[in-house]
């Protein structure tokens, strides 16, 4: 790769690890932020979810508008975004507050997420360059993702507010740069193609409600909760008819054709519901029933990062030798297979009778991140990459805030009172959530065994922007709407 491809790469993964910090910081945090706010068990898993909520429920929009709009101007636009109300939700002093701070920061992520992944995708031709780009860029995710739980463990034990008030200071530093060293590209075409509003809001609006739904699954009636999910259900149904008969959907609903694109977007949704879930749990459990401090859980669970390490080290190896698809599903077998073996959690489990199951679900996540990223991506035309990117995404951040919303809503109902043992109940069945997860995740992965997922070789291709192939067009024309025309 040129220097230039070094540097545009560079910014981008400082965005991905922003979000990586950000999250990882706030969920050690939690109970810090509950025993400030005084906050449910409820309203602080929504603190978590409003953030995914706006990240999954606006990332097929923000995708989208990333192919319409340009790709560095929504990038560079919603990265301001983000920075503001970050801060802002460090300045909250009430629990609906926080939940909008984050919620709002969220949908910055949404439009700033695909923009970037898309930059990487059209930068870089289909191969060994582009996977390596991928690879290098989910691996500085999971480098944010642990060195946040490092930081976060010790901003929260001086005081939670830093733990938005951080990631405004990292967000300033990634802006001047991304203004310096992302460069430009020539308006995109928009003739005949429109944001497709429509759809947005009845997918948003179906996310909303059926990931709020099961979340007050255990303290509303049969029937509103029946209603709450039916509706979220007839929005989802709406949302593909607008799709079918809009001349400028926002997904059109031919590239669902794409096999390996489909199996990638439901095997992030599963894994990311167990993997968010998972983690709600383990940091409830050490702190809460544990009385473990905010530094204490942060090194406890900073062995999941082992993934930094993999994912641009040896994952590259592996795919370049069995291919993608093997790899997502040995991934999630040990995913699987760290679940199953933090099952009989104990009141008073050490340290090294919870560390197999960590180390295990940090190698499952350098496994399976990066290789889904390549799949959902490979052989989609330039013009949808940021719908591609939008779309998985989309699965990764709905799948969270339904694992979440689930884990939850079983932990409340099966804890009666509040007693060590009356915790240790839940925790012990909220576990299943994500067991249940992993193990649905790998049956759906495993139908991509049948062809082996090869990097395939640009050489023979023209020239991309950062050197090396351009990916090849493979729209079909029977694939687009009335009036496009392959080009």
């Amino acid at each position: 790769m040129t220097g230039r491809a070094w540097g545009v790469l560079f910014v981008l993964c400082g965005a991905i690890f922003l979000e990586g910090i950000d999250v990882a910081m706030l969920n050690v945090a939690m109970p810090a932020i509950r025993a400030d706010l005084g906050l449910s068990t409820g309203t602080l898993q929504w603190v978590m979810s409003a953030y995914v909520l706006g990240y999954g429920g606006f990332m097929l929009l923000g995708g989208r508008a990333a192919d319409l709009f340009g790709r560095r101007r929504m990038f560079i636009g919603w990265l301001v975004v983000f920075l503001l109300f970050s801060g802002l939700g460090g300045l909250a002093t009430e629990g609906w507050m926080l939940i909008l701070a984050r919620f709002v920061t969220g949908v910055a992520a949404a439009f700033m997420t695909p923009a970037g992944l898309s930059i990487i995708t059209t930068g870089f031709p289909e191969g060994p360059q582009r996977n390596k780009a991928l690879l290098v860029y989910s691996g500085t995710a999971a480098g944010g993702f642990s060195i946040g739980l490092v930081v976060g463990g010790l901003l929260a034990a001086i005081d939670w507010r830093w733990v938005f008030f951080a990631p405004v200071i990292l967000s300033f530093l990634i802006l001047l740069a991304a203004l310096r060293l992302v460069p430009g590209s020539p308006r995109p075409d928009r003739s005949g193609r429109s944001v497709d509003l429509a759809g947005a809001l009845t997918v948003t609006g179906g996310i909303l409600l059926l990931v709020f739904g099961v979340e007050r699954a255990t303290h509303a009636s049969a029937a509103w909760t029946t209603g709450t999910i039916g509706t979220a259900l007839v929005l989802f149904l709406a949302f593909v008819l607008i799709e079918h008969r809009s001349p400028s959907p926002l997904v059109r609903l031919g590239i669902f054709r794409n096999g390996s694109l489909v199996r990638a977007n439901v095997s992030g949704l599963l894994f990311a519901a167990g993997f968010f879930g998972f983690q709600f749990i383990a940091v409830l459990y050490l702190q809460e029933l544990r009385g473990w401090s905010s530094l204490q859980t942060s090194f406890a669970l900073i062995v999941i990062g082992v993934d930094a390490v993999l994912s641009p080290l040896l994952t590259p190896k592996l795919v370049a030798r069995f291919g993608n698809a093997r790899i997502i599903f040995g991934g999630l077998l040990l995913a699987s297979l760290a679940y199953a073996l933090f099952l009989p959690l104990g009141a008073d489990w050490t340290y090294l009778a919870m560390l197999p199951s960590l180390v295990l679900l940090g190698v499952a996540f350098s496994l399976v991140y990066g290789p889904l990223t390549i799949t959902a991506t490979d052989g989609i035309a330039e013009e949808e990459q940021g719908v591609a990117g939008g779309l998985l995404y989309t699965s990764f951040q709905f799948g969270a805030a339904l694992g979440l919303s689930s884990i939850a809503a079983v932990n409340i109902a099966a804890t009666e009172g509040t007693s060590p043992a009356a915790l240790l109940d839940g925790y012990r069945a909220a576990l299943v959530v994500p067991l249940a997860a992993a193990l649905l995740a790998t049956a759906v992965s495993a139908f991509g065994l049948r062809r082996r997922s090869g990097s395939g070789r640009s050489g023979d291709l023209p020239e991309g922007p950062y050197g090396g192939g351009a990916a090849p067009n493979p729209v079909r024309q029977a694939d687009l709407p009335p009036g496009k025309v392959s080009v």
